[in-house]
């Protein structure tokens, strides 16, 4: 009965609540792809979200269980918030930035790379374990190259149409914005002839974002307590985005919500987004590590073409299926791997040889403070 509950705490759920939040992100950006067609500021937009995020979780450095039988923050706890606050905000204003001076498809084809290089980092950090003789390795990197080529394929190969859109419809595949973007000889151009800085920028995004992975995973070791670790960073983030969006909104009637489309974006993005998303985001973070979450983000294009398909009426190609597909097989390549690492280290902890392995702590964080005190 033990084993039944910890296999469903460790491996089921987490794997269940990730591809839920990868559905309701993709739900998040059609309404925040309606706010900006109606002319909202994406500055403005992060400001309000990651407030009423904040505003959200504000009882719960009070209230939280864990926060009460925790130590209070240590002032280092708190700059590495702030740290994680400045990385966050500065990936976003980053990938804006990108996407205006190149494309949504060059964003789209940078971000598979997420897997990769978080995957570097945690090696780097000693987060994840690579030892080219054991097949859980092997596993590892053969399932998350895998699923960057089927990432790759759906961005960039269109194909032949499987299944024809009866409607028009609001694509998730259409660009933020009216610029138009070329696919030249299946490569990556855009009509803006900085598409090489946006290139850069997009670039730096997503290193910031694996980087965001370590430093929370860091934190969580050192205090794991999820919503209060949330709450200031939904406040360091609405506080950094403030400022960078009062030096480049100047005009007032932008900070103005019309009680439209554009209100509704808003309020599910501080809720379903940056509250709830970066809280579950954070709790798999404990509990399984970086490598874990970042294998989600080539699996939410997958996602977002099969919601596409289902609920927008978007056209199916052949490219979209052959992509999702080698998605999967590489996801759940990945996940064989973890799997028979996390079996390998039972069994070993079982005869009494001890493995550091950080993004696989079987013991919780908090479980270890209390025999401490003991």
């Amino acid at each position: 009965m033990v084993w039944r509950w910890r296999y469903c705490y460790e491996d089921v759920l987490p794997f269940t609540a990730m591809v839920t939040m990868e559905c309701v992100n993709v739900g998040l950006n059609t309404l925040f792809k309606a706010a900006t067609f109606k002319g909202m500021s994406y500055h403005v937009f992060v400001v309000y979200a990651y407030a009423i995020a904040a505003l959200v979780l504000l009882p719960a450095p009070f209230f939280s269980y864990r926060s009460r039988v925790l130590p209070p923050l240590s002032f280092p706890i708190l700059c590495k918030i702030g740290l994680l606050g400045l990385i966050g905000s500065s990936s976003q204003i980053m990938g804006y930035t990108g996407i205006n001076y190149s494309s949504p498809t060059l964003a789209s084809a940078i971000s598979n790379l997420t897997p990769a290089f978080t995957f570097i980092l945690a090696i780097i950090f000693r987060m994840e374990k690579l030892v080219w003789k054991r097949t859980s390795s092997q596993a590892k990197v053969m399932g998350t190259i895998i699923s960057i080529i089927g990432a790759f394929v759906v961005t960039l190969y269109k194909g032949p149409a499987i299944v024809i859109a009866s409607t028009p419809s609001m694509s998730l595949q259409k660009p933020l914005s009216s610029s138009t973007t070329n696919l030249i000889s299946g490569g990556l151009r855009s009509a803006n002839p900085n598409w090489v800085i946006g290139g850069v920028f997009l670039t730096a995004e997503y290193i910031l974002v694996p980087l965001w992975y370590i430093v929370q995973t860091q934190i969580m070791k050192e205090y794991p307590e999820e919503l209060t670790v949330v709450f200031f960073y939904n406040l360091c983030v609405s506080f950094i985005a403030a400022i960078v969006g009062l030096a480049t909104e100047r005009n007032a009637s932008a900070w103005r919500i019309r009680p439209d489309i554009a209100l509704v974006s808003v309020v599910c993005s501080g809720l379903f987004g940056s509250c709830l998303n970066n809280t579950v985001h954070t709790w798999a973070l404990r509990l399984r590590g970086p490598v874990f979450v970042a294998m989600f983000k080539p699996l939410s294009i997958a996602i977002a073409v099969a919601m596409g398909v289902m609920f927008l009426g978007d056209t199916l190609h052949l490219g979209s299926l052959i992509g999702a597909t080698i998605i999967s097989i590489g996801f759940y390549t990945v996940m064989w791997g973890k799997a028979k690492e996390a079996i390998a280290e039972d069994c070993c902890s079982g005869s009494g040889i001890s493995i550091d392995s950080p993004s696989s702590h079987k013991a919780p964080l908090l479980q270890s403070y209390k025999n401490d005190l003991v």
